[in-house]
């Protein structure tokens, strides 16, 4: 059975039980601040087990795409290892929010694997939570009970909390649950050791492939349990795991899900799986990675160096270093195996036909990218090596290489060893360690309990029509950060402060109570399908009413410059062409961002063109048409662009200005001539095919428009009041350039006098024609005198020193026969002789060059130089 067969049987058997099929979320989370990436199909149902919102269907079914690559659901680097482990993962699930609960789930599941894939139940074993005396709970009799009815006894197994009690963080929802496992291994070593007593003790061939969990408790913060007033299903099985039963495989990669790309990739580096295991990790490693970064570009997130894009920048050097050094690969290649996954999956998940060339661009530049980072990292890695005493190599070193430079540990370790040296390992692990704890306690987050005073309007935000209202508290919490201190979360009855979204930054304003007490709000986010207002203490009288005041002056600069991003698409659209399409944005009061993808840079003429066309429609004045409650498919019908990455429901709100619209629940100003004018104030490359401008409207072009005109006002100042600015400036570059041709030619004499006042100097020591010596001459000066000598003399060993605007410079050239025959190295020179003037350097064996700070040590180090040549 082919996966797409499978894939498409799990969900028509579920909707065969009443369940309505959703879409897979984006991998990509943007409104969860306590998760990066999806990391399990539960993630895009979170607000419905916290009881925060109210789900249209009681019963649903999907494939969700999963990323477990950080936190504590890490798999990365037993990916490519074993048979069964990704980074990137489909997990396919039902889930019950509050409708039926163990014995319809337990026994559809037991249905669908025995009946409807028809595996054999003796090769099945199942876990029951044990119970926790930690928790005061007792073995799951009710799961138990009804296993024991369509399942031997003796393929029951009692797990531990652990193994068999699911929690989605330290707070909320969690419960109980039931995994199904299963022993795919030959039938001679099914005679030698029972199946169950491999169960989740890491055996490829014993696995678990579906979890049952059983939400009924949620967790407080102080530890304890309290029931949930509703109990829900929220199941999980792996999908490749699955093709690899289902399809009689031993491994998840020798399945349909991977042999496409493992068959491209032994074409790409002329490589054949299965014949040697160092290769065949890394074919594993690249085929799993590709799937992962390909799917997270395709949900808007590019690789960076911070935050989720670092992940992914991450994920992808990984899959790059083992081509590196397993499969020789020295040029970029996996942008290459795109068009198999997309072909593979496209069907299933059409972004990735969508955005099939935006991906293919971004992964072969970032291959490019590191490649150098490579070929630089090897360069410092000889420094570091000709710098080491004895042969075991500072771990302190190897870290800084890994953390600054982006060098894999584990290829610096290879190097070494091919080398004959050693690496201290314990002292890199302990800067990695020192480094990670910084990391876990900058990020560190202590929660409290959330206190319930009111419920929350069905429609909580009311900010669309004002800025003011009077409301109540509905819910705190006091939560501790080390970047924040105490702060308090506030969730309101309903509010008019708008959540950051859809790259909007959060209003900011305050509560204020009766007596006139204000609470600051610093920023407003959203969670789990609540608004969340952030302030650093608590109105004197919680229960009491509040008139909530948005911040009149941010939130209109603001929506002027998120209606501008929307006229920008518009524009960007009509003078580009209809392939640009939003990759991101940032919507604050001062500024506007907006990437778009794009092939090439956009031209001085094109900015010109972009800024008359959004300035034109402000001059127009054009009037907001807002579309609150319109069916997402009729609003496609209409025209809007639906961005990409973004989770819909199937109730949108459009936004119109003229031919412009989009889905957006972003706030916009009510006529374009609000936005008053549009400055482009930058355009540059973010990733391969995707180009970022910033820009600014209304106040913030004001403050542009009268900084130009005081800077002219200067400039012409500086000019003695010329009628011609521009003319005069042009005068003074045609005078500097000519100067500058007469300062050259003088240097140029003052070397060649200078040169031939050097000779006279050098003297012979050991055969070795040696100077060392102060010269009165720049970086430049210093090169070309020391080519000119070396080219007229032979076995030539030269040391300038000079300074120059406070700054020392050394420079060392050294015959290319003695580099050979005394083994002498410029480079290793300087960055010895570097200490002397407090900095360092380096360059060629054959001239090098250091720069430092303090030019008094300049004569100690031209002094130092004659014992390089000492016997």
């Amino acid at each position: 059975m082919k996966s797409q067969e499978i894939r498409s049987q799990f969900l028509e058997f579920f909707k065969s039980k009443s369940h309505q099929i959703v879409p897979s979320a984006p991998m990509v989370i943007k409104d969860d601040p306590t998760l990066m990436f999806t990391n399990a199909g539960m993630n895009q149902f979170k607000e419905y087990f916290l009881g925060n919102s109210v789900p249209k269907y009681t019963r649903v079914t999907d494939t969700q795409k999963c990323l477990r690559v950080s936190g504590k659901h890490n798999d990365l680097e037993e990916v490519g290892m074993d048979t069964y482990h990704h980074t990137m993962f489909e997990m396919l699930g039902n889930w019950s929010f509050g409708d039926y609960f163990k014995e319809e789930a337990i026994n559809w599941a037991w249905e669908l694997l025995t009946e409807v894939f028809k595996i054999k139940k003796e090769n099945l074993y199942i876990s029951v939570f044990e119970g926790s005396e930690e928790d005061g709970l007792g073995l799951d009799t009710e799961a138990l009970e009804i296993w024991k009815k369509i399942a031997p006894e003796e393929r029951i197994i009692y797990g531990n909390k652990k193994d068999n009690f699911w929690e989605m963080g330290d707070q909320g929802p969690c419960g109980p649950c039931s995994e199904i496992h299963i022993d795919i291994r030959s039938e001679a070593d099914k005679a030698k050791q029972p199946g169950r007593e491999l169960v989740n003790e890491d055996h490829p061939q014993v696995v678990e492939i579906w979890n049952l969990v059983f939400m009924q408790y949620n967790r407080k913060a102080d530890g304890s349990l309290e029931e949930l007033p509703a109990k829900h299903i929220d199941t999980g099985m792996g999908f490749e795991r699955l093709c690899m039963v289902l399809q009689g495989k031993q491994s998840n990669y020798d399945t349909d899900v991977f042999t496409p790309l493992i068959q491209e990739l032994e074409k790409i580096t002329n490589t054949t799986y299965g014949k040697s295991e160092k290769a065949d990790i890394a074919i594993r490693v690249i085929a799993d990675h590709v799937r992962a970064v390909a799917f997270s570009i395709a949900d808007g997130q590019l690789p960076s160096n911070t935050g989720a894009g670092y992940v992914i920048r991450r994920i992808l050097r990984r899959a790059i270093r083992y081509g590196f050094t397993f499969l020789d690969t020295k040029e970029p290649f996996i942008f290459k195996l795109v068009s198999t996954l997309s072909k593979q999956m496209g069907d299933a998940f059409p972004e990735l036909v969508s955005q099939k060339k935006l991906i293919e661009n971004v992964i072969r530049e970032e291959e490019n990218s590191f490649l150098r980072t490579l070929d630089q990292g090897l360069v410092r890695l000889e420094n570091i090596i000709a710098e080491t005493e004895g042969k075991k190599v500072s771990g302190k070193k190897a870290f800084e290489l890994y953390d600054t430079f982006g060098f894999p540990i584990d290829l610096t370790a290879l190097i070494l060893r091919e080398r004959g040296y050693d690496l201290d390992e314990k002292e890199f692990g302990e800067e990695l360690k020192q480094q990670k704890d910084r990391s876990r306690a900058a990020t560190q987050i202590t929660a409290g309990d959330w206190q319930e005073l009111n419920p929350v309007a069905d429609e909580a935000f009311i900010g669309y029509d004002v800025l003011e209202a009077e409301v109540q508290l509905a819910k705190y919490r006091k939560v501790e950060t080390k970047k924040q201190g105490e702060v308090y979360q506030l969730v309101l009855t309903e509010t008019p402060f708008y959540p950051e979204g859809g790259g909007q930054v959060g209003d900011k304003g305050y509560l204020e109570e009766a007596d006139g007490n204000k609470i600051s709000i610093f920023d407003t986010k959203k969670e789990n399908n609540l608004i969340v207002h952030f302030a650093k203490k608590l109105p004197r009288d919680p229960k009491g009413k509040l008139m909530a005041v948005v911040g009149k002056t941010q939130r209109e600069e603001t929506a002027s410059n998120h209606s501008a991003t929307h006229l920008l698409h518009q524009a960007l659209r009509y003078v580009l062409g209809t392939h640009v399409e939003q990759k991101g944005s940032l919507v604050k009061s001062d500024y506007l961002r907006f990437d778009f993808s794009h092939f090439s840079k956009v031209t001085k003429k094109e900015l010109e063109q972009i800024e008359e066309f959004v300035n034109k429609r402000i001059a127009e004045r054009i009037a907001l048409n807002e579309q609150r409650n319109i069916t997402f498919q009729e609003a496609l019908d209409q025209g809007a662009i639906a961005l990409f990455g973004e989770k819909y429901g199937e109730s949108v709100r459009a936004i119109q200005f003229g031919d412009s619209m989009e889905l957006c629940g972003g706030i916009h100003v009510k006529n374009t001539g609000d936005i008053w004018y549009f400055k482009i104030t930058s355009e540059a490359a973010v990733a391969s095919g995707i180009r970022r401008i910033e820009a600014i409207t209304g106040n913030a072009v004001r403050e542009y428009f009268a900084e130009q005109t005081h800077v002219l006002d200067q400039i012409k100042s500086e000019l003695k009041n010329a009628k011609d600015p521009v003319k005069a400036v042009s005068s003074l570059q045609e005078e500097n350039s000519a100067l500058k041709k007469q300062v050259e030619a003088l240097s140029k004499d003052k070397a060649k006098n200078l040169k031939t006042e050097l000779k006279a100097e050098i003297e012979e020591i050991n055969g070795v024609n040696f100077l060392a010596k102060m010269v009165d001459l720049d970086a430049g000066g210093l090169k070309d005198l020391a080519y000119q000598l070396g080219d007229e003399m032979e076995n030539l060993f030269l040391l300038f020193g000079t300074e120059q605007d406070g700054k020392a410079l050394l420079s060392c050239y050294v015959s290319k026969n003695l580099v050979k025959e005394k083994e002498l190295n410029a480079g290793q020179i300087v960055r010895e002789l570097g200490k002397f003037i407090q900095g360092g350097g380096g360059g060629q064996p054959f001239f090098a060059t250091a720069g430092g700070k303090n030019p008094g040590g300049l004569n100690d180090a031209l002094q130092q130089a004659k014992s390089y040549i000492k016997e």
